[in-house]
Parts: structure tokens; sequence; C-alpha cells
């Protein structure tokens, strides 16, 4: 398995830089819209921009996890069952405050920040158990899943850095 994880490196290089760059650009952003950020909007703020820097920083974490040299297959899954684990606890979270309150009524906010990230954490505790019994497109599922987790989450970065734009006019 080790040498199946090692033809992933320019992949997992890759996508690992973009999901550490896309944390950073998200912090210059949220820290250039600080005025959005207040008390009142407390609850809103952890429901959304919480996992969306969650779910960057496990497309990371996964993908180094990837990088780590002569790591065996043991580590590989562990890693990836760890970050699905606290990435799924982080999608139902943001899923019930969605639900529970009325902070957006858009169908597509409630699948990218909430059903969507869950199904790919699922399906990544489902490659972990894969990569430990061998399974042979183990790996292929764990890079199409960090895939659509990434392109999930520049959207919702992109409508979150929207709704703060939007916001600041309306106080203009």
């Amino acid at each position: 398995m080790a040498g199946e994880i090692e033809r992933w490196h320019d992949f997992y290089v890759l996508v690992g830089t973009a999901g550490a760059t896309l944390v950073a650009l998200l912090f210059v952003a949220v820290s250039i819209g600080t005025g959005f950020l207040t008390e009142q909007r407390a609850a809103p703020t952890r429901a959304f921009y919480s996992p969306v820097v969650l779910h960057f920083t496990a497309v990371f974490f996964i993908s180094a996890a990837g990088l780590v040299p002569a790591h065996t297959a043991v580590f590989f899954a562990g890693s990836v069952a760890v970050a699905a684990l606290i990435g799924g606890g982080a999608s139902v979270f943001a899923t019930v405050q969605l639900l529970r309150n009325r902070w957006t009524s858009y169908v597509q906010d409630h699948l990218a920040y909430g059903l969507l990230p869950m199904v790919c954490y699922a399906v990544l505790l489902i490659a972990a158990y894969m990569i430990v019994t061998g399974a042979p497109y183990a790996l292929d599922v764990v890079g199409g899943t960090l895939l659509v987790l990434m392109i999930v989450n520049i959207r919702n970065a992109w409508d979150l850095m929207l709704s703060m734009v939007r916001h600041q006019a309306e106080h203009r």
C-alpha cells in the first residue's frame, strides 16, 4: 500500500497546498470583514465559517498524512478516519444548526454546508476501511472525496465572502 500511496504524491502536494492556501485566504478575508463578525453573529459564525475552515484543514491534513514518508496503510487509514470523524462531527453540528435556525432559506446552502460534507466524511470513513482491507480503489475514493470536499468548500467560502460584502454594502 505504501507504494500505491507514493504514486499519489503529486496529487497530495497539490490538494494539500490548495487546502492550506484556502484556509489562509479565508483568514485574510474574515480579517478584512471584521465588522461583520459581531457578538450577535457568533452562532451563525460557528455554524458557517468554522466548518469551512475545518473542511479545508481536513483536506490539508489527509494530504499531509499521504505525504509522510514510509508510512503504513494503517497509519494513513487512521489519519483518514480521524479526520473523517472530526469533520463528520462538525458537519452534523452545522446541519443541526442550519435546520434549527432560519439563517438561510436556500436549499443549496443546506446541501453545501451540511449534507455534502457529511456524505464526504462518511465516504472517507469507508475509504479508511478500504485502505486497511487493501481494496483496489481505496486511494481513488480518498482522492475523489477530497476533491469533492474541496470544491464544495470553495463554493461555501465564496458564499461567505459574498455575504460579508453584501452586509458591508447595506451598512454604507
